[in-house]
């Protein structure tokens, strides 16, 4: 990017996208250093290709062809992301495990978030996971794509206190809430070249962070 160039972010969706509004919304704003610039999804019928449309986003849909390799479903999806002139791929609710030439290629440049406070519960069902182990603390994560699932260095996450009567539902509502806080946020410090993966190392204005940053609920409150 050049000096004073907002950070094209191409974002991967599969479904809904919540996040991805989320992301929309925050760019809105004229001092925001980023742009929505292309979403990218692998269903044609996600509601978030619509979210993008209506906020006059290109769209592409790379969907895996029945019987298709993944790897040749991998190499369709790079081609299309480089077609985008991304500056960061933020993943938001993309359900595929993303490999090859796409991880390598924007290595330190791919985002993830993750339901769960990793290194716990990776993988799918974070929120039952989280109440049948009897925890206190839940929340999300915002990460690092790399090759492995849910692996990559983590930078930011929010955590709030597990209420006794919450329900796989509620919990999924009130993590999505912060979600929608902090990913843009994590958005904001890579456009700000804030942000930097040194190797395995996460960088926050040029510190190596020896954990990532952690907020709760009640300091994201507005």
């Amino acid at each position: 990017m050049s000096s004073g160039q907002r950070c094209n972010i191409t974002v991967l969706i599969s479904g809904g996208g919540t996040n991805l509004q989320a992301l929309i919304d925050a760019a809105r704003s004229p001092v925001n250093p980023y742009r929505v610039a292309h979403v990218i999804s692998d269903k044609p019928e996600a509601y978030g290709l619509t979210r993008a449309k209506d906020a006059g986003i290109d769209t592409t849909v790379v969907a895996r062809h029945k019987g298709e390799d993944r790897s040749v479903f991998d190499a369709r999806l790079a081609d299309a992301v480089d077609t985008t002139g991304a500056d960061l791929v933020i993943l938001a609710g993309f359900m595929r495990i993303i490999g090859g030439r796409l991880v390598s290629d924007y290595a330190g440049r791919m985002l993830n978030i993750h339901p769960a406070l990793l290194p716990l519960y990776k993988g799918l069902h974070t929120h039952q996971r989280c109440l049948d182990a009897g925890d206190l603390v839940h929340g999300t994560t915002v990460h690092f794509v790399t090759a492995e699932l849910d692996d990559g260095p983590s930078v930011l996450q929010a955590e709030l206190d597990v209420q006794v009567d919450d329900t796989v539902d509620s919990l999924n509502t009130r993590v999505q809430a912060l979600e929608h806080q902090i990913y843009p946020m994590a958005a904001r410090w890579f456009a700000e070249g804030r942000l930097q993966l040194d190797g395995a190392v996460v960088r926050l204005d040029g510190v190596a962070l020896k954990r990532p940053v952690r907020v709760t609920a009640d300091s994201l409150v507005a």
